[in-house]
């Protein structure tokens, strides 16, 4: 039986999150989980990954109706989460992705 994909991405975003603090303190993301849209009847897990210092953040998405796919964004804190999302498939991502992802919206200069 394969992973199950929010494992797999919240594990990647673990081990992201980790590395991003040992090398860039000033970044300090905060990852998290959200249970909203489930709650909400909206058949989809949401992770976001926030940065309070450069207000920004990183919405992942995995919906139910688009299996192995994982849609993103990036949108300033403030928004909960913008119209349009891009895709890419999840065996794609890899704590590497998160971390230039991370590295390059939240910190440009890192």
């Amino acid at each position: 039986m394969p992973e199950d994909p929010l494992k797999t991405l919240s594990d990647m975003a673990s081990d992201a999150h980790a590395r991003i603090q040992q090398t860039y303190e000033h970044i300090n993301p905060v990852v998290e989980v959200r249970r909203g849209m489930r709650d909400g009847g909206i058949p989809a897990d949401v992770m976001t990954i926030d940065c309070l210092r450069s207000r920004r953040r990183i919405v992942l998405i995995l919906h139910d109706e688009e299996p192995g796919i994982l849609l993103y964004q990036f949108v300033p804190l403030e928004d909960e989460m913008g119209e349009e999302f891009q895709r890419m498939p999840l065996q794609d991502v890899s704590q590497n992705t998160l971390i230039d992802w991370i590295k390059g919206y939240f910190s440009p200069d890192a």
